[in-house]
């Protein structure tokens, strides 16, 4: 999957100012307060004169603070890969009143930004170039902080406002991963499977029988034999994958932390399973239940990261704790990241299987939830606790394997046995 961005519409912001006294205010009501002291305690009259300016100037001050509107165009939403460098343009006008406007960036935890080139100006749009980068997927939200002074320079206010959105996608690892064996849908796709047909791998020969193509005839059989025999080749199809993400609030600690590898896991498996032409789907449970619906394409790689990111509009929002029936299609493989702590996903996984479906989870738990290590008489009961787990939720049906450190996601994959009893599929 090559790097891309996609960008929509800017977005526009409006906001009224609330003025207050600058600094410039304070200088001359001190010089003013000073003078005046000064004159009443030496009895100078020049000082007086001195000191009414500055008084006049002070008496003007609150008719600077005019209602002011003014309105930013930003560079709306930026979508770019980890690492990957996007610029921003944000440009603040004035709608209404008079203003002098300066525009500075919000610092963002974990984003870097940094200004390409910035413009100030009164009655030309002051604006901001950025250059946005993220070392981590996510959203972050871009902000600048407007900066308006009177004309006189009697009056500054000051407002945050927002000047677009950047989604950063996770990269993910090129390696293709193996599916597990199922009844793939009478589609054509780049799966090997053993019943004949159009393909390209030999499967058999066998006796011509009226209606087969005269170009499946493999003559030089049929000549040494004497009568016409055919070849016949193993057909390739595609498959129905759709990733299951757990999103459950977690305890901290390293099952919070694990979210890290449900992203980046559901991403690797939607790139190798999209490379290879399958429909492709996701479905969150947990926090916020949401699904998109299964196509082909680059475009559903964007959208299925937008939807686990939980961000765009193209995913259907659900209630409940099971996977929606319209989301997963028939004789679908379903592959889940889950910490498997929480009781109603692994329902949820059961519920799948009692369908029909093919289910692989992978546990993306490594170690204990516990931020704190336990001793080893605890760790090993809890050990011994996941592999009971796992042996009752293969035997219903559910294959799991553990995401060990250093390993690779296609590694885990070929852990997963060959064969797998298939279930009735109730509907």
């Amino acid at each position: 999957m090559t790097r891309s961005r996609h960008r929509d519409a800017s977005a526009t912001v409006d906001a009224e100012l609330r003025w207050r006294p600058a600094p410039l205010v304070y200088m001359l009501a001190c010089c003013a307060a000073v003078a005046l002291v000064v004159a009443v305690v030496a009895a100078r009259w020049q000082l007086v004169v001195f000191a009414a300016p500055l008084l006049g100037v002070l008496a003007t001050a609150p008719w600077q603070q005019s209602r002011t509107r003014i309105q930013v165009d930003g560079g709306g939403t930026l979508r770019c890969f980890e690492s990957e460098e996007v610029v921003l343009t944000a440009a603040a006008f004035v709608e209404a009143g008079h203003a002098l406007l300066r525009l500075k960036p919000q610092t963002v935890q974990g984003l870097g930004v940094d200004i390409e080139e910035a413009s100030d100006s009164g009655a030309a749009p002051a604006g901001l170039r950025l250059a946005l980068a993220a070392g981590r997927w996510g959203r972050y939200p871009v902000s600048v902080r407007v900066s308006a002074l009177s004309p006189a320079g009697l009056a500054i206010a000051t407002a945050t406002l927002p000047a677009g959105q950047l989604f950063v996608y996770p990269v993910t690892d090129p390696q293709r991963m193996r599916m597990p064996r199922t009844e793939l849908p009478e589609r054509l796709g780049t799966h090997l499977t053993r019943r004949h047909g159009p393909g390209v791998e030999y499967a058999d020969i066998r006796a011509y029988a009226p209606g087969d193509q005269l170009r499946i005839v493999n003559w030089p059989v049929s000549a040494r034999r004497g009568r016409l025999y055919v070849t016949e080749r193993l057909t390739n199809r595609s498959a129905d994958v759709v990733v299951l993400v757990d999103t459950s609030q977690q305890a901290p600690g390293p099952a919070t932390d694990s979210l890290e590898l449900s992203v980046r896991g559901a991403a690797q498996v939607v790139q190798s399973t999209l490379q290879a032409g399958d429909r492709t789907a996701v479905v969150c449970l947990g926090q916020s239940p949401r699904w998109l619906r299964p196509d082909i394409g680059r475009r559903q790689f964007y959208r299925i990261v937008d939807t686990v990111l939980d961000v765009g509009d193209e995913h259907i929002l659900t209630t409940g704790t099971l996977a929606p029936h319209a989301a997963v299609p028939i004789g679908a493989i379903v592959v889940a990241f889950s910490t498997l702590l929480d009781t109603q996903f692994a329902l949820a996984l059961i519920d799948l299987r009692k369908r029909g479906h093919v289910v692989v989870v992978v546990d993306v738990l490594r170690g204990t939830p516990f931020r704190d290590g336990l001793d080893q008489t605890l760790a090993r009961m809890w050990q011994l606790e996941r592999a009971s787990m796992y042996r009752d939720m293969g035997t219903v049906g559910v294959d799991i394997v553990p995401w060990t450190k250093d390993a690779r996601l296609d590694e885990i994959m070929r852990l997963l046995p060959e064969h797998r009893r298939t279930a009735r599929v109730r509907r």
